[in-house]
């Protein structure tokens, strides 16, 4: 009866080999999910660390702030079309650029956020803001389609928000701050613009989505 059993079980034409195929398909499954948690993990972790622009926090009220930036050097790209499509294509763009993919010499590290905002018309511009170390001398020459400028020192409202975010969750929040706005009585001079923290990689709710106005 001993050798039936070890054979009932190491036979794969029968319910223990089956068992153990299933056993094997699902570490197979569960080391997929563990790769996946860990490659987020780490995308998480080195988005954290990209250096950001610096500011001063004049008022914070919960998701809401008041922020003072200095002048910003950034590099831009102005495309027509739906925002969605229009911010793939100008990020492709400028990160064909700062990656030293579509031009001579060494790379510029990546910042954030990633800026997005309405450029007239149905035009929406895509600003990467440059590090804080180059200027406009150091940049490397900016390829076709891509514009160096510079962003005047202003105050912006904003709110911050976790999460995806799709058009109407930024429509959404959008409203909101302009609601924080009028309470606080503080007068906007810009239009909206969007800010984005983070890459498709890193899952919706550890993303950070920023909705920014300039004001007086």
């Amino acid at each position: 009866m001993a050798n039936q059993d070890k054979a009932s079980n190491d036979n794969p034409g029968n319910g223990g080999g089956r068992s153990g195929r299933g056993r094997y398909a699902l570490y197979g499954v569960a080391g997929v999910g563990l790769l996946a948690v860990a490659g987020a993990g780490y995308f998480f972790y080195r988005e954290k660390t990209v250096e950001k622009p610096r500011h001063k926090v004049l008022e914070s009220d919960g998701q809401f702030e008041v922020r003072e930036y200095p002048e910003l050097l950034v590099a831009e790209a102005t495309v027509a079309g739906e925002r969605d499509y229009a911010l793939d294509k100008g990020f492709g763009q400028l990160a064909d650029y700062i990656f030293a993919k579509s031009r001579d010499g060494g790379k510029i590290p990546m910042t954030a956020p990633v800026i997005s905002a309405g450029g007239g018309g149905a035009n929406w511009v895509t600003r990467f803001v440059m590090p804080a170390r180059f200027t406009r001398e150091t940049l490397p020459q900016a390829d076709p389609g891509i514009r160096i400028a510079t962003i005047p020192a202003r105050k912006v409202a904003v709110v911050c928000f976790a999460g995806t975010a799709d058009e109407a969750d930024l429509a959404e929040r959008e409203a909101q701050l302009k609601s924080w706005l009028g309470a606080k009585k503080l007068k906007t001079i810009g239009e909206p613009e969007r800010g984005f923290y983070n890459s498709p990689f890193i899952p919706g709710p550890l993303r950070r989505t920023e909705v920014l106005i300039p004001i007086e």
